[in-house]
């Protein structure tokens, strides 16, 4: 009897949204039935449960990414955020293998959200193989640091602001720190348009027309509507920065870490009970020490990772062995704190993103 070539469309659609991201996606598939380190066992939660020794994270796909990572010789605080991204993305990859032993996820929904954010992960960090992908700035204010934003809008109102007279060097350092989180939301949401982008490319290559658009519409929704939401916060990013450039700081600004007045910003056009918002100010207030405190780690690993390059050079083994232990704890601090940081940015930013959206 003759194939049925009806086989394709009837795919389950867990798969199809799997196929849908495999063009970024870098890790190897398994080849062998047991034991292999890209094996079955090597990535499900059973034997995830325990991290091998020497190895920093319990699923050997996220092991092969950070190897490679170090490879690509990133800076130590590039690292640590890679780090705390990884670690953000194992979490969420254990719990959704328990809710799929569990039967949920059943339309492939979660799956398929998960591997666009290892995606973009491997996109953010230049790990995808394509260049230029990375973004590098200096959160130092320096003489070199003028061209650095890369929009001639930028940079004509930061410009603007430092002969202005009207900040202390305090806000300037400040100000500059909100400049380059606005070019890092610009850089983000480029790197999701282009994930994106070449997600639907795979449904065109992979779908026959007539199953496209119903997967299509329930796969890419969200990540449209995701995209539209970084769109919406730019364009009042740019609008905050055009009126302080030209005002300055009021003397009753509540925040001075930028992902918290965007975070601020946001809840107060939120659903949010005039209770709730007061309890969210709080929260943020301690999420800005926390941000600060973690600043604090990657300025000191910065210092610590240039202090040991000096005395490598010098190669005095006693202050090398010292300064190295000093470097390993600094590094495994900021990592920590680092996770902390994603972690509840992304509890917070859930929180406000459910208040929006219960508005409409």
């Amino acid at each position: 009897m003759a194939p049925q070539r009806e086989s394709v469309p009837m795919l389950p659609r867990l798969q199809l949204l799997a196929l849908l991201f495999l063009p970024l996606l870098l890790v190897p598939q398994p080849i062998a039935g047991h034991g292999g380190k890209y094996s079955r066992e090597k990535n499900e939660p059973e034997m995830a449960a325990k991290r091998e020794p020497g190895e920093e994270f319990r699923m050997e796909k996220l092991n092969q990414l950070w190897e490679k990572a170090q490879r690509l010789h990133l800076s130590p605080v590039k690292l640590a955020e890679l780090h705390s991204d990884l670690k953000i993305q194992e979490r969420d990859e254990l719990n959704w293998k328990k809710l799929k032993v569990e039967g949920l996820d059943k339309d492939g929904e979660r799956e398929a959200k998960l591997v666009h954010n290892l995606n973009v992960i491997l996109a953010r960090y230049g790990l995808d193989g394509r260049k230029n992908t990375q973004m590098v700035h200096s959160n130092s204010l320096n003489e070199d640091t003028q061209d650095e934003l890369g929009d001639p809008r930028l940079e004509k109102l930061w410009h603007k602001a430092k002969t202005s007279g009207k900040f202390s060097n305090e806000e300037l350092d400040k100000l500059w720190r909100e400049f380059l989180h606005h070019k890092e939301k610009i850089h983000e949401y480029n790197v999701l348009l282009d994930t994106l982008s070449r997600a639907e490319e795979g449904y065109e290559n992979l779908l026959n027309p007539s199953d496209m658009n119903h997967i299509k519409s329930d796969a890419l929704s969200s990540k449209h509507s995701e995209l539209k939401d970084r769109l919406r916060s730019i364009n009042q990013g740019l609008d905050r920065l055009r009126k302080v450039s030209h005002q300055g700081y009021s003397p009753t600004t509540e925040f001075e870490e930028p992902r918290v007045i965007d975070l601020w910003d946001l809840a107060q056009t939120a659903n949010f009970t005039e209770k709730e918002l007061e309890s969210f100010r709080e929260e943020l207030k301690h999420f800005e020490a926390k941000i600060e405190k973690h600043n604090h780690y990657q300025k000191q690993l910065e210092i610590s990772h240039q202090k040991l390059k000096h005395v490598e050079s010098i190669g005095d083994a006693e202050h090398i062995s010292r300064n190295k232990e000093k470097y390993v704890l600094l590094e495994e601090k900021t990592k920590e704190l680092g996770y902390k940081v994603k972690k509840h940015l992304q509890d917070l930013s859930s929180r406000v993103s459910r208040a929006q959206h219960n508005e409409l």
